[in-house]
This record gives C-alpha cells, structure tokens and sequence, in this order.
C-alpha cells in the first residue's frame, strides 16, 4: 500500500517541476528503483493510472529502470552483485555486509511538451 503514498509524492515533484517549466503536459516520467526497494512496478503503474488524472501529468507515460543491488564484504572489500537471495560474500564467505546500492526509489526525469 505504500506504493500509492509515493505515487503521489512522484506526481507532486513531476507537477510542480512542469508547471515551473510552463508545460503543456508531462509526456514521460522516467524512475529508477533499485532491487532491493519493496516498489512494485505495477502498484505505482495503477495508482499513477488514478491519481494523475485531471493533472498535467494525464496519460504521462511511465518508465522503470531497475538497479541492481551492490554489495560489500566487510571482511575482504569484495563488491559484488546480488544475484537471488541475501548470500554471503562470494570470495571469503562471510555474512558481514553492507549494502552499497539497491535500494533507491526516486524521479531521475521528467518529459514535457510546452
């Protein structure tokens, strides 16, 4: 269900960020979410389908641009990318870890008409 408060946070950046540029209408909306955010694609697509109606943003298309998730060992430094599930380093097998990337949700642009 969250996926609708940040849903409308999206549209109220893309809004805004349009009106500040004199559009007509916002044509495409491009985010990246990362692997490991709990944002379900289709979730946003359905409520962005609800809430930017009579907006701007009407019928602006959406556009998602997954990331992978990057990881660290905190043992022996080694970077690596998670495959499937949350596995131990790759190279010395330890469990302690840190995440590097993979869990970001944001707008990285917006397509306008004026």
């Amino acid at each position: 269900m969250h996926e609708l408060s940040v849903t409308e946070s999206v549209l109220e950046i893309a809004c805004k960020h349009a009106q500040n540029s004199k559009a007509k209408k916002v044509t495409d909306i491009h985010l990246v979410i990362g692997r490991l955010s709990s944002i379900i694609d289709d979730s946003v697509q359905f409520y962005w389908d609800t809430i930017s109606k009579d907006t701007i943003c009407e019928q602006a298309k959406l556009h998602f641009r997954r990331e992978p998730a990057v990881l660290v060992c905190l043992e022996c430094q080694t970077e690596y990318n998670l495959e499937d599930e949350l596995m131990p380093c790759p190279n010395c097998g330890s469990a302690k870890i840190r995440v590097l990337s993979g869990e970001e949700f944001f707008l990285e642009s917006i397509e306008i008409e004026r």
